[in-house]
């Protein structure tokens, strides 16, 4: 299913819920009911219990987008390392030079075609890319330099595949949810507690009254929504991308 289908589903049932629950209230209210002798003290609870739903749903908003962003910058991280070290091969002799930038572009493929897939199903990198990284690895490790000029080249390409692999770790580690479930437990109830609380401040059935409090159950559905999609920096709508690897290597992927 579509997040943006989720989103309008989930949307839609808040505020289908909300004005449902007003109308029905409304009706069993009798004439003489009088919606200004709401207590002052359940308008102020009701305002400061929003208040602090509302701190913590920006501090969960903020969490949420930063993983993603370390999520997108790892990916950016392991790109640029193995663009380096196929860009500084070009000091080793063909064969060799040829060889490195041949196993970089399988792993990059691999990567884009089937790892990036694999890990959004499962939140986990999987063994054959750790396998093609290895050979990449071996590559650069098992040549012995023959010149002062392959020699000053050897450490930093070492360097680099290294700077790949933690930043493949990073990767991996940024694969499956970062919000723990008792982290939802409080979101869901806070919404269901703040959205609960405005009945208590009487609302009629006027049109500017039922728009009003099917705006705020929308805008509660959405920000849930919204860091349910930045949760899984690489399994749903807004998630990080393969861009670093499709414009870095164009010719390893078929851009």
């Amino acid at each position: 299913m579509s997040e943006w289908l989720v989103l309008t589903i989930a949307m839609a049932s808040a505020c289908a819920v909300v004005l449902t629950i007003a109308i029905l209230s409304n009706r069993r209210l009798g004439e003489d009911d009088d919606p200004s002798e709401t207590p002052d003290v359940i308008e102020y609870m009701t305002m400061m219990i929003g208040v602090v739903y509302a701190i913590v749903l920006g501090l969960a908003i903020a969490g949420v987008w930063e993983g993603r962003s370390a999520a997108q910058e790892s990916v950016r991280l392991e790109a640029q390392a193995l663009h380096e070290v196929s860009a500084r091969a070009s000091v080793y002799p063909v064969e060799v030079r040829d060889r490195i930038r041949a196993d970089v572009d399988a792993y990059v493929r691999y990567v884009v075609d089937e790892e990036w897939e694999a890990m959004t199903e499962t939140g986990n990198l999987t063994e054959r890319g750790t396998v093609l990284l290895d050979r990449v690895r071996a590559d650069v490790t098992d040549y012995q330099p023959r010149t002062d000029h392959e020699g000053q080249a050897y450490q930093p390409l070492v360097d680099q595949v290294a700077a790949a692999d933690d930043a493949r770790g990073s990767r991996g580690q940024s694969a499956g949810a970062t919000m723990p479930g008792v982290v939802w437990f409080g979101l869901i109830t806070g919404a269901t507690v703040t959205v609960g609380l405005i009945f208590t401040l009487q609302i009629r059935r006027t049109f500017r009254e039922l728009l009003l409090a099917g705006l705020f159950s929308v805008l509660i559905a959405f920000l849930l929504f919204l860091i349910w999609a930045f949760d899984s920096p690489f399994g749903r709508g807004i998630s990080a991308t393969t861009g670093p690897f499709v414009d870095l290597f164009p010719h390893a992927v078929g851009g």
